[in-house]
């Protein structure tokens, strides 16, 4: 009786057969065996041309010769080979075994691996998914099936190039709205939120973009706040920076002279009760405020004169405002509105 072979091309030898040559085709069986379990093999996709065809990963009884009779197989080149069109590569029907294949191919075409015949389920290489795969063929003499088994999912990457992986019932997938993008970063489409949640994840703080709004980046400060109830300020160019809390008014101590130079944001107590008091505003901008108190209640006594700086107004006039009160500890607020009215009454 003559020698059989295995489905991956291992000859089984009879008694009494093979005189003379039984260590030859043992070793042979031995060496393929080594390969069945860790032989490495580059396969092209192009030896019929650049375009869609099928490859087919060959078995040779007891020989090495057969692609398919190899563990690790790379389609394509290691360089990548360069396809112009979908490829196939076929397997021999009863060819159960496993394999790890990488699909080192470039362009934007697909590569499916499937059974030489039968309508069992393939294995395929999205036009962008140029990596590794850890396949199973069941064997099967009709309807053979190839299987991604990759660790118990499909290993493929999900969604379009540049998407963000999840977990998506056991599989990767990507969101059309989760964006990487190299040397920029991660980009969050479609007015969608980052949420920061507390600690049992019952409620959270989210953060999005206005529904219309130009493109800016905003850079975070080098270091946390040097001292309690500093504020964040931003430069033109939306660098963020620590700086005191500079709002509401700086109130100072009683004024009891007779002239003070006045500063923008400050509060002052004037003190009429001995002398009258002058108070010389400063050099305006936009919304500079200055507030005066009536401190003894002897405005009325003893008057209060405010005056512009040089070459700026008060009340649309460029005259000293004498401010007198019949109600006493009345307080005075002015705020400055430009150079054409310059200093305002805001509040009295």
């Amino acid at each position: 009786m003559a020698s059989s072979y295995t489905n991956l091309g291992v000859e089984l030898m009879v008694t009494g057969e093979n005189a003379g040559t039984w260590g030859t085709k043992t070793n042979a069986n031995l060496n393929l065996i080594e390969q069945l379990t860790g032989g490495y093999k580059i396969q092209t996709l192009n030896a019929a041309g650049t375009g869609i065809n099928t490859t087919p990963l060959a078995i040779a009884d007891g020989a090495l010769t057969g692609a398919a009779q190899n563990k690790v197989i790379i389609l394509g080149a290691v360089s990548p080979e360069a396809i112009t069109g979908a490829k196939t590569v076929t397997v021999p029907l009863l060819a159960e075994t496993f394999y790890i294949i990488k699909n080192s191919t470039s362009g934007a075409h697909t590569v499916t691996l499937k059974a030489v015949s039968g309508s069992g389920a393939t294995v395929v290489w999205a036009t962008d998914d140029k990596g590794w795969k850890l396949v199973y063929f069941d064997g099967v003499a009709t309807n053979t099936g190839v299987y991604d088994v990759g660790f118990g999912a499909a290993t493929s990457p999900g969604g379009s190039t540049t998407q963000i992986q999840y977990n998506s019932s056991g599989a990767f997938a990507g969101d059309a709205d989760l964006i990487w993008t190299a040397g920029t970063g991660l980009t969050i489409n479609s007015q969608k939120e980052l949420r920061l949640a507390d600690t049992d994840d019952s409620a959270y703080i989210g953060m999005k973009a206005a529904g219309t709004t130009t493109s800016y980046t905003l850079t975070m400060p080098a270091a946390k706040a040097t001292s309690n109830d500093q504020i964040l300020t931003s430069t033109t160019g939306g660098v963020l920076s620590w700086v005191d809390n500079s709002g509401g008014t700086a109130w100072q101590a009683v004024v009891t002279g007779t002239t003070q130079t006045a500063v923008a944001g400050n509060g002052y107590f004037i003190d009429t009760t001995s002398n009258v008091c002058n108070v010389t505003l400063p050099a305006g901008t936009l919304g500079d405020e200055v507030s005066l108190v009536d401190y003894a209640g002897t405005f009325d006594s003893n008057t209060l004169t405010v005056t512009p700086a040089s070459g700026e107004k008060i009340q649309g006039g460029s005259a000293d405002a004498v401010l007198t009160s019949s109600t006493e500890r009345s307080a005075f607020t002015l705020a400055y509105s430009g150079a054409a009215q310059g200093w305002l009454l805001k509040s009295k």
